[in-house]
């Protein structure tokens, strides 16, 4: 299937690693202008570097939660791109475990901000550009915490929910010109993971018997955590114009793992 990104310009946040690298490699290979944004300089260059996408690749620093800076982010898209943007991927924040008790009100705070913020301040910055797209869409990275909360992840779970609810609100405002759907998570190998596996108490299992009993435990019926190419495909296909009658809508990448209908 030929998705129609030949000669499109497309940004993505959070795209220095994980599921917006991915997503940024997949949109330059299907013929794309990619801009990626991060917070992290360092990983921004490794990320530049890995790419390879020459003059059709932008890799620029932003703190998505800094209006500022997502307006200079923006602003530099624009004389880069033509003054035009198909596609916006909003991709940016983990996930905070904690349960209500150990939850302080400064956390809930921060976990609502970047949460809300780092879709809202992306899509006031880049809607005129949007809105010169003769095909125009909004991809937001989700989580299935929105819709299958986990009492572990409970302020996660709660932001990530109305999150949910903006996108569904913004699908309808936004129609009939702009579409705006999402993806909703499970779980996804990444830096995050990563980092806990080498926290693991048993040093002796290996990485691939602790992500094979992490599975089990989280009760994933695939039997694995997902690679990030997996839900970037996912969100290329809904920002696509192949996808031109779907707004609205949530694609869960979860592996089978979610519990409702």
């Amino acid at each position: 299937m030929n998705l129609g990104y030949e000669g499109r310009v497309a940004v993505v946040t959070g795209g220095s690693s994980g599921i917006g690298l991915a997503a940024a490699r997949l949109l330059l290979t299907e013929g794309a202008r990619v801009a990626i944004c991060g917070r992290d300089a360092a990983r921004l260059d490794a990320a530049r570097a890995a790419l390879g996408g020459g003059d059709r690749l932008l890799a620029m620093r932003c703190d998505v939660l800094e209006k500022a800076e997502v307006a200079a982010f923006a602003e530099s898209v624009a004389g880069w791109g033509g003054g035009v943007l198909d596609l916006l991927v909003n991709n940016a924040g983990q996930g905070r475990v904690s349960t209500f008790a150990t939850t302080s009100d400064e956390d809930w705070r921060q976990e609502l901000e970047l949460k809300f913020f780092s879709q809202v301040l992306p899509i006031r910055a880049f809607r005129p550009l949007l809105d010169k797209s003769d095909a125009p869409a909004i991809v937001g990275v989700n989580s299935l915490l929105a819709v299958q909360p986990e009492r572990h992840m409970v302020c996660t779970s709660a932001a990530r929910a109305g999150v949910q609810s903006l996108l569904k609100s913004l699908a309808g405002e936004f129609a009939p010109r702009i579409r705006v759907n999402s993806v909703l998570l499970g779980l996804v190998e990444s830096g995050q993971w990563q980092r806990r596996f080498e926290a693991r108490a048993d040093k002796a299992e290996t990485r691939e018997a602790w992500f094979a009993r992490l599975a089990r435990e989280k009760g994933i019926p695939l039997e694995r955590l997902g690679q990030p190419e997996e839900p970037a495909r996912a969100i290329l296909f809904l920002g696509s114009p192949a996808a031109s009658y779907i707004t609205g809508a949530s694609l869960e990448v979860s592996g089978g793992v979610s519990r409702h209908i």
